[in-house]
C-alpha cells in the first residue's frame, strides 16, 4: 500500500469517523464569546472547518442551541432541499431551524461569538455547557442541562426499554 493510500485511510479515520462526545463547562464573556472545547475544536478543524453554525434546538421543554461544523450543516441543508417544498413539516422546520441558523467563525483563540438572540433563546448567561451528541454539539444553560439530565436519570428504565430494539 502506497503512502497516499495510508494518508487517505488516516484522514478517513480521523475525519470520516469523528464524533463529538463528552460534556464541558465554559464561561461566556461579557461580549457573548465562549471557547469551543479543545476536543471539539480538533474535530471541527480536522474536517476543514473554521466556523460552526448555531441554531435553535427543536426542544420546547429544554430550549438550547444545536451547533454544527459548517460542512455538516451544509450536508443537512442539502438533505433538507431534497424534501417536498410544500410539506407543512418541512416548511415549519425551515422557518424555525434554518431561519435561526447563524454562521459563527472560530477565532484564533478557539472562541465563538454567540449572538444575543441565541443567548436569549438558550438562556445562556455567564456559563455554558457544551455537550457532544455524535454528529453535532449542543450548547446549554448549565441549570437546564442539569434538569434534562435529572429527567433522563428518572426515566432510565423506560429509556432502556425503548432502546432495546435499536441494536446498539
Amino acid at each position: 500500500m502506497g503512502y497516499g493510500y495510508v494518508w487517505i485511510l488516516y484522514k478517513w479515520d480521523k475525519v470520516g469517523n469523528s464524533m463529538f462526545k463528552g460534556r464541558y463547562n465554559h464561561t461566556v464573556d461579557g461580549k457573548g464569546r465562549t471557547s469551543l472545547p479543545a476536543r471539539f475544536r480538533e474535530t471541527v478543524a480536522a474536517e476543514g472547518n473554521d466556523r460552526v453554525v448555531l441554531t435553535f434546538a427543536l426542544d420546547s421543554q429544554y430550549p438550547h442551541l444545536d451547533v454544527y461544523p459548517f460542512g455538516r450543516w451544509n450536508e443537512f441543508e442539502q438533505k433538507l432541499a431534497q424534501k417536498p417544498t410544500f410539506d407543512e413539516n418541512v416548511i415549519l422546520l425551515k422557518r424555525f431551524y434554518v431561519a435561526n441558523a447563524v454562521e459563527c467563525p472560530v477565532d484564533g483563540h478557539g472562541r465563538i461569538l454567540i449572538p444575543a438572540t441565541h443567548r436569549t433563546y438558550g438562556d445562556i448567561g455567564e456559563d455554558a455547557t457544551w455537550v457532544g451528541m455524535n454528529k453535532i454539539i449542543e450548547l446549554w444553560n448549565p441549570q437546564r442541562w442539569d434538569a434534562a439530565q435529572a429527567e433522563a436519570l428518572a426515566n432510565l428504565a423506560e429509556i432502556r426499554k425503548g432502546l432495546a430494539s435499536f441494536d446498539l
